[in-house]
């Protein structure tokens, strides 16, 4: 009777395994259900009802051909690798809808030499560095006291404030400076001149979180609707 090596059975199991494999994953990678997005979070506050093609553009060939395209890359057989799924969020699809000609901290600034030490602490060059999506919330960003980062030479003549900015930064208060100030300077206010009547906090970090806006309504610019937005690319 003719009998088969354990080792060859092993070998047979394991290519017969393989190609089972390999097509089930052939099938389901060319399905066009693979094409749709799957959100991993709800959208952050304001962002509800934008589509997932306002931030999320497909990633050239379908997902087969990017996994060919990044396993040739990883083994030296391709010099770049490409976009998995979607292509990645950058700041200009961002600026699509805040485009703000005033804003007073614009991601480019910070790509000059001279802000390299504080891109090093918190990169501004990238709008997504403090408004992380999929969390539902505002701003995301671990600490509130990034104004240091730059500021640590601050000098405000006539300071208004009854406390001086000179005092606070002297005394490390960094995290005062939003009570005041929001970072993008997008809202119109009156100065204070105590710190006591200056925004609390506690709801500073409920802004953040997504709630009611401290700064009030009136605001220098608003972001886009997803009508306008569609609008403007037709032009």
């Amino acid at each position: 009777m003719f009998k088969v090596s354990p080792l060859r059975k092993r070998q047979v199991i394991g290519s017969v395994i393989g190609v089972v494999l390999g097509a089930v994953m052939f099938y389901v990678l060319t399905l066009d259900s693979t094409e749709h997005y799957v959100s991993i979070g709800p959208m952050n506050t304001g962002h509800q009802e934008l589509s997932c093609f306002a931030c999320h553009a497909d990633a050239r060939g379908n997902l087969l051909q990017q996994i060919q395209s990044n396993i040739s890359h990883a083994v030296g057989a391709r010099e770049d690798g490409v976009d998995f799924g979607t292509q990645d969020v950058t700041v200009d699809n961002c600026i699509q809808c805040h485009d703000r000609a005033n804003d007073r901290h614009p991601t480019h600034r910070f790509k000059e030499p001279r802000f390299k030490d504080a891109v090093k602490e918190i990169n501004a060059t990238t709008c997504i560095t403090c408004h992380t999506e999929h969390q539902e919330e505002r701003v995301s960003v671990a600490s509130i006291d990034y104004c240091k980062n730059c500021h640590q030479e601050l000098e405000v003549e006539n300071d208004p404030l009854d406390i001086s900015h000179k005092a606070i930064i002297a005394k490390k208060d960094w995290f005062t400076c939003i009570q005041c100030h929001d970072f993008h300077g997008n809202h119109r206010y009156d100065v204070p001149e105590k710190m006591s009547d200056t925004i609390p906090l506690k709801q500073i970090q409920q802004y953040f979180d997504g709630g009611a806006d401290p700064y009030g309504d009136n605001k220098k610019y608003k972001a886009l609707s997803q009508e306008a937005w569609l609008e403007s690319l037709e032009k």
